[in-house]
């Protein structure tokens, strides 16, 4: 129950490709999020789950029945908006009653239903309300109780809590994920918003430009980004990129990178001759990079931000390019205008293509 699968789903509107040959599964009781940049084809391909928009090729399925050109009332997928999408003139009690109604579900276990959800979300004493007369996060909870009133067989979510503020995102993250587990529902989960997808789903769904560019869990995206395109785009900071050249040293390879050179980790070597490419890019993570005596590259200390927690040291490399280092207060700081040298473990830097921007081994 609740198992969702894409198989070579693309969609076009005119001459533009929304989602092109995406595939990927979602399993009964798990909470995928798709995330990526406004206009990656995130929402269409939510949309085609939910029967709002058909695909021009390719098998949606839901549980085990093929749903391409089934009716969206007839897929039993609930779909909460970005917009509440709230009846006003109804109170919160007939709002969440108001899909019982049209399944002509009896009166007397309606009432049961919308009071079991209502709790579910801490509604109960908020029935008789109008929608006006709440608050966005109560308002946000209604359109929640409203999609899982019926149970359906997959809750679909479109950035449902971005119009909260940043408070109250953070607090209704929460309670999400605990009424997912508490539901054992099916979610798929749409966000431009980083922190939710990590913090939110079982797997992540990374997507640009309608192409589905990795998907897994939230942690080992981060650790293992597919391409140039994810190790921006996760993270924050994001991951610092160098682009840089391979060179031969005494019969090894070497990298060279603006006014240094680093030793090719032993586990990419194989991999990075494979490639047979000159051009690459290193990537490491702000936390990763750190400032020694015996760095690879030099660098200038060009503005020192202070997080309260944690420092972020932005440096100018020699030939411009601008990296990002995380440093835990509490030791030294640096200050603008200092040199420095700039280092990070061999199993922590991460080989791209310069040409494809696709990823160069497993390190």
């Amino acid at each position: 129950m609740g198992r969702v699968a894409l198989e070579h789903v693309t969609k076009r509107f005119g001459d533009t490709v929304a989602v092109d040959d995406v595939s990927f599964e979602v399993d009964g009781h798990e909470f995928v999020v798709l995330l990526g940049p406004s206009g990656c084809g995130k929402t269409t391909a939510l949309r085609m789950v939910a029967g709002l928009d058909e695909p021009d090729s390719g098998t949606i399925r839901i549980g085990e029945r093929i749903v391409n050109g089934v009716e969206a009332k007839d897929r039993d997928v609930a779909m909460v908006f970005q917009s509440y999408a709230l009846y006003p003139h109804l109170s919160v009690r007939k709002n969440i009653e108001f899909p019982l109604r049209t399944r002509r579900v009896p009166s007397q276990e309606r009432g049961a239903l919308v009071v079991q959800a209502a709790g579910a979300l801490g509604l109960e004493g908020l029935l008789d309300r109008r929608p006006g007369q709440l608050s966005g996060g109560q308002r946000q909870r209604v359109a929640l109780a409203r999609a899982i009133v019926r149970r359906p067989e997959v809750f679909l979510m479109d950035e449902p809590l971005s119009n909260l503020d940043a408070k109250l995102r953070v607090q209704t993250r929460a309670e999400l994920v605990e009424l997912q587990r508490r539901l054992e529902a099916t979610v798929i989960y749409v966000t431009h918003d980083q922190v939710e997808a990590m913090t939110m789903g079982h797997r992540i769904a990374v997507m640009d430009a309608g192409v589905l560019q990795q998907i897994g869990p939230p942690q080992a995206v981060y650790d293992r980004p597919a391409n140039l395109f994810v190790a921006g785009f996760i993270g924050s900071p994001p991951m610092n990129t160098i682009t840089a050249r391979v060179s031969n040293r005494d019969g090894q390879p070497t990298i060279e990178v603006p006014g240094g050179s680093v030793p090719v980790p032993s586990p990419l070597a194989p991999a990075l001759h494979r490639s047979a490419t000159s051009e690459v890019v290193v990537g490491v993570r702000p936390e990763h990079l750190r400032m020694a005596s015996d760095g690879f590259a030099p660098a200038t200390v060009t503005v020192v931000e202070s997080l309260g927690h944690e420092l972020h040291v932005i440096c100018r490399l020699t030939d411009d390019q601008m990296v990002i280092v995380r440093q835990a207060v509490g030791g030294a700081v640096p200050h603008e205008g200092d040199a420095v040298s700039l280092s990070a473990a061999p199993g922590d830097l991460h080989l791209f293509d310069g040409g494809t921007g696709a990823r160069i081994g497993a390190g």
